[in-house]
């Protein structure tokens, strides 16, 4: 709980600066939106999870029929529902939340997403388990993942000190094959895998799998 409390104060500090950042390969978030929205049928009833400050359940919330988008910085998704009320469509609501202690019955959810968190979650595990519980019978868990096992090796000396410094959240170094080894060991099938970017090397892996 100590680290998962000073990972959130970390995100309530980076907030407004995060919301601020461009996204560094939009052509490559399109494409990530575009493949999700393959697997949609506007009826679903959708759970992220390390939402941030809203920008892909915004995206996406046209595509469902209800959306739940959490987090667990309260400032993330204070911003994410001053979005929502600015430019929503009207389905999406925001709460502080992680999946392994979520409030919401066992299969609530058609369908779960998680963009850019699996790398930022000290207790994968449990969070895995967590949307797995969540979701109905043959329901879609969605994610895209940096892995940093496949990045820069440099990294492995910098980020440890930045996060000395207060500088930096918890970080997993990740490969491919870690990430997909983990999805599976929580429950889940996988259905489809690939990669989106647009340019260089691409490192976040899209995964697609059924409960």
């Amino acid at each position: 709980m100590f680290r998962i409390a000073n990972d959130a104060q970390f995100w309530d500090r980076a907030a407004r600066k995060y919301a601020a950042d461009p996204i560094a390969d939009m052509a490559g978030y399109e494409r990530t939106l575009e493949r999700t929205r393959h697997y949609l049928k506007g009826d679903e009833t959708a759970f992220e999870f390390g939402c941030g400050t809203g920008t892909t359940a915004l995206r996406l919330a046209p595509s469902v029929g209800r959306i739940v988008a959490t987090d667990l910085s309260s400032e993330m998704i204070a911003i994410a529902r001053e979005k929502a009320k600015a430019e929503g469509p009207g389905n999406a609501t925001f709460e502080v939340a992680r999946p392994e202690a979520a409030p919401w019955p066992d299969g609530s959810f058609d369908i779960a997403f998680g963009f850019n968190v699996l790398h930022l979650v000290a207790e994968r595990e449990a969070a895995l388990r967590g949307v797995h519980r969540l979701l109905r019978p043959g329901g879609l868990f969605i994610s895209k993942t940096p892995c940093l096992k496949e990045m820069n090796p440099l990294l492995r000396i910098a980020l440890p000190l930045m996060q000395l410094v207060g500088k930096a959240p918890y970080v997993a170094f990740l490969s491919a094959e870690d990430l997909e080894r983990e999805i599976s060991a929580a429950g889940f099938e996988i259905i489809e895998r690939a990669r989106h970017a647009s340019r260089g090397k691409d490192a976040r892996p899209f995964v697609v799998a059924r409960k």
